[in-house]
């Protein structure tokens, strides 16, 4: 099956906050290439539950049973690619993605994550961070929508809705004040 991509050239994609306490899991991308959250492609025909949980398993190894499902973005969220990113070569050639997050939470701390349940695993380690940390840590492009999805699933997140205060390197990172939130989904 092939994943699908817009009219408009955004291919759709889960993205995927796993929670173990307050912290976050963040994966290093293999062979170095960075740190970012779980997500995927959408297959044609394929439900984004359906995503979400397949790429939990094929990305680090833990099925459905493992997790609690807290939250979901209510819309698409999107970024474009640099243009270097861009493979003009594909068609339908794909401009960007646009993603739905999903927030889960661990059961249980003694989960083991495996990363070689592909022959081309996304990961090769990972570590527990602090909420807001992994918006600092993705690559550039991706700053904003991490942002943006972090800030909407926070209240889910957290007992009584009060995730911890913004870091003080947010505005230097995000291009936005502590004190704003981040753009609206488009």
């Amino acid at each position: 099956m092939s994943d699908v991509i817009d009219r408009d050239g955004f291919r759709a994609n889960v993205g995927i906050v796993l929670m173990h306490r307050e912290q976050v899991f963040l994966g290093r991308r293999s062979g170095g290439r960075g740190w970012q959250f779980p997500q995927g492609g959408v297959r044609s025909g394929e439900s984004l539950e359906h995503a979400l949980y397949r790429e939990l398993g094929e990305e680090i190894g833990i099925d459905e049973a493992a997790v609690e499902l807290i939250g979901q973005t209510e819309r698409w969220l999107r970024y474009r690619l640099p243009p270097r990113y861009v493979r003009r070569n594909q068609q339908p050639v794909c401009i960007g993605q646009k993603q739905r997050w999903f927030l889960l939470r661990l059961k249980s701390a003694a989960v083991q994550f495996d990363f070689a349940r592909t022959s081309e695993p996304e990961f090769d380690q990972w570590r527990w961070v602090t909420y807001w940390e992994p918006v600092k840590e993705v690559i550039y492009f991706k700053r904003s929508v991490y942002a943006r999805a972090l800030t909407e699933l926070a209240g889910p997140a957290f007992a009584q809705g009060k995730p911890p205060p913004l870091p003080p390197w947010w505005g230097r990172v995000t291009g936005r004040a502590r004190h704003e939130a981040p753009a609206p989904a488009e």
